[in-house]
């Protein structure tokens, strides 16, 4: 694949000038989206300016992804699978004193060694309409039908159930599951209609949400002035309880405490990112598909 990373010497900008980040992907960007964010979040008071490039697959495209460019200079973080694109890009970074990254190079170098044979340089192979994509539209449709304790008959189908007050993060925390292909369905939990029937003998791991009660206060009240007042068809939630202090910290509690009482596990949500509640609920999920397995497989007595 070549190496990685082309470098070419240029005066670097003081860290309070903006600098221009040029992603050139031939396929959707994501991936480069994905790994931009990521280093730039490692540097306190970055001024990135992204200009992101993608389903670059022509000489001709290439040609005005390098007029971008020259017109507004700054590094570049690359994508492209197909060699004389690569070359093209390479050579006008050259010649205008920027630096680009393949990103990918070092990992299928890597993979190269391992497997003994030569990567394909077909673009966006990873999107294609195969099972596991199928899988996701799925996933989606049914968080859009099992959303806030809707269709319980159709919670047999989830993969997952998350429980939490409301506003405790669970629908967004479902569609993102659910781009990963899990059928994530979410139950709210409220100490006056008491413990959801859904959740008397679940089939699958179920996992509570909690938040803390300052941070779902300021939530709450933003909902509300969003809406107006009350929660259109939400008679539940007087709207001074919904946001009254002692009663915030009296559901959340309730809401842990039927957790521990069912050995549901819980995950503090107040400073975690949507990514990283998902990430440790995938581990969750493993966690007790494991202890499953082995259950089943040991001789009963």
């Amino acid at each position: 694949m070549g190496l990685p990373l082309r470098t070419y010497p240029r005066y670097p900008q003081p860290m309070s000038a903006n600098i221009n980040l040029h992603l050139v992907s031939d396929s959707t960007g994501d991936t480069l989206n994905a790994v931009a964010r990521a280093a730039v979040a490692q540097f306190d008071d970055s001024r990135i300016i992204y200009h992101r490039w993608s389903l670059i697959r022509t000489r001709f495209q290439v040609h005005k992804v390098i007029d971008g460019i020259e017109a507004e200079p700054g590094p570049v973080l690359s994508t492209l699978m197909e060699k004389g694109l690569r070359t093209e890009l390479e050579l006008a970074c050259q010649r205008l004193g920027i630096s680009v990254v393949h990103v990918l190079d070092p990992v299928l170098s890597l993979f190269q060694e391992q497997f003994g044979a030569t990567a394909s340089t077909r673009p966006g192979r990873q999107y294609v309409l195969d099972q596991d994509y199928f899988k996701r539209i799925d996933a989606i449709h049914y968080v859009l039908s099992h959303d806030d304790g809707q269709a319980q008959a159709g919670i047999a189908e989830a993969d997952v159930i998350l429980v939490g007050v409301s506003r405790s993060s669970k629908t967004p925390t479902c569609f993102y599951l659910a781009n990963r292909g899990i059928k994530a369905a979410n139950v709210p939990l409220v100490p006056a209609l008491g413990e959801p029937d859904a959740l008397a003998n679940p089939h699958c791991p179920v996992i509570g949400l909690s938040i803390d009660a300052d941070v779902l206060i300021d939530i709450r009240r933003n909902r509300l002035r969003m809406i107006g007042g009350n929660p259109s068809g939400a008679p539940r939630h007087d709207s001074g309880d919904y946001v009254d202090q002692d009663a915030v910290k009296a559901e959340i509690l309730w809401s842990k405490r039927l957790c521990t009482r069912r050995g549901w596990p819980v995950i503090d949500v107040t400073r975690r990112s949507i990514e990283e509640t998902a990430a440790t609920i995938v581990q969750l999920m493993e966690s007790w598909q494991s202890r499953r397995a082995k259950s089943a497989a040991e001789p009963r007595a």
